[in-house]
């Protein structure tokens, strides 16, 4: 199966987008360790949600869907059951190193898998700090999943991050739920922070102080009702197409725009971009509101260091932009692209060549000059959903046909891409 995409004249029009997948897979865990039932409003249908939502399941907890509201009745820390079989994560890496943070505290045995995309990413990062605080557990061959988690001792400890990573500061923090005493993360950078801002809207203590966080283990977790904002990284590829797209006007509605995401925002201000916000609140610690966009000239710029960990998701759609700039744009500090759902900046490179771009690849990014004509071609996704939509907005502006293989993979994370993107070329 392939999509096919040609040249837009214009993008107009308002939309929602799917629910964070972020704030949905930790909507989904912590409501499982509180005690009572949570309400949820605008879940992520992607398939990396539903993945946790049926290794929950598994777990015994009790998932429901009422119209709009997804209900779960949590058990508390200690409340999950053994699983009658092996946990499948998929394709989602928050599903299984998150996950993994909480089977540690468990007292009984499981083992968590996932895809073959999944099982070739490395989970050292979290075995590794995990065993130092008393965990029991072990990987596959090099350390890849399966993971089988046996009942540890856990110990509070402070964990010295050398890569800021969201996922891998999550999964301690999981675990850090189970054992007496304060765990702390130090990070070398600030990395996305859904997990501290949900756990202290559902009861724990955390104290905060720039890169690091901690946690007193131990705490009583209490149901709330949790509202999820649109998926801000979904929404960086229709900002993009906004920019790059003639004649263009986009309003993006109750979209999420927490600091520790809005890079993305950051990045295109200073390319050029202006953006309008709207109806901003916040909702259970998370910031929301609506972005308008329209279509502008962008400039060359160079991406690295701090600024890396807040955009890693959008620097596929990023580099394609930077295609289309005045002047050239560096992409750097970014090798934790290599071991996502493929080698991101091999498949970028890889693709951008294909669409005739000159772009040289580098060990932690990529170089890209602009003011590049780009030509319809076949591009390979790889399997990964951030490759496809990213290259869906190149075939926007690119001359000709670009046809995308295994477009079914942007189910990952916006079923419903493909249509939306059209929906606007046709308003």
């Amino acid at each position: 199966m392939v999509e096919k995409i040609t040249n837009m004249n214009k993008l107009r029009g308002e939309i929602f987008l799917p629910g964070d997948k972020s704030i949905s897979h930790r909507a989904l865990m912590f409501a499982s360790l509180a005690n009572g039932t949570s309400e949820i409003f605008g879940l992520s249908s992607s398939e990396d949600v539903r993945s946790t939502m049926d290794c929950l399941k598994k777990l015994g907890i009790k998932i429901w869907n009422d119209k709009d509201k997804t209900y779960v009745k949590g058990t508390g820390l200690h409340g999950f059951q053994e699983p009658g079989g092996v946990l499948d994560a998929g394709n989602s890496g928050t599903t299984l190193r998150l996950l993994s943070g909480i089977l540690t505290g468990q007292n009984f045995t499981s083992t968590i898998t996932g895809d073959s995309s999944l099982k070739s990413r490395p989970m050292k990062r979290i075995i590794k700090p995990l065993m130092k605080i008393g965990a029991n557990i072990e990987g596959g061959k090099n350390q890849y999943a399966p993971l089988t988690i046996k009942p540890g001792n856990l110990k509070a400890y402070e964990h010295q991050l050398n890569i800021a990573s969201a996922q891998v500061k999550s999964c301690l923090l999981l675990a850090g739920l189970f054992a007496q005493g304060k765990t702390t993360i130090v990070e070398p950078s600030i990395s996305r922070n859904h997990t501290e801002k949900m756990l202290k809207y559902l009861g724990a203590e955390l104290a905060i102080e720039e890169t690091s966080v901690t946690m007193e283990g131990m705490p009583e977790l209490t149901s709330n009702v949790i509202n999820v904002p649109g998926d801000i990284s979904a929404a960086a590829f229709f900002m993009i197409a906004a920019c790059l797209t003639k004649d263009s006007s986009i309003k993006i509605k109750n979209v999420g725009l927490n600091p520790t995401r809005t890079g993305i925002v950051d990045v295109l201000t200073k390319m050029g971009a202006n953006f309008i916000f709207q109806n901003q609140e916040t909702k259970n610690n998370e910031e929301t509101g609506d972005v308008l966009i329209d279509s502008c000239a962008l400039h060359g710029v160079e991406i690295k260091g701090d600024m890396i960990p807040r955009v890693i998701d959008e620097i596929p759609v990023l580099a394609v932009a930077a295609t289309q700039a005045i002047g050239e744009t560096v992409i750097k500090d970014a090798r934790e692209l290599r071991v996502k759902e493929t080698d991101r900046i091999e498949a970028v490179v890889e693709n951008l060549r294909r669409m005739g771009a000159q772009v040289t690849e580098l060990e932690d990014g990529m170089v890209v000059p602009g003011n590049q004509k780009l030509t319809g071609a076949e591009i390979d996704s790889y399997g990964d959903h951030r490759i496809a939509m990213a290259f869906a907005v190149a075939g926007l502006f690119a001359d000709g046909i670009t046809t995308i293989k295994n477009p079914d993979c942007v189910k990952i994370s916006h079923p419903n891409f493909f249509h939306q993107l059209k929906e606007l070329a046709d308003d």
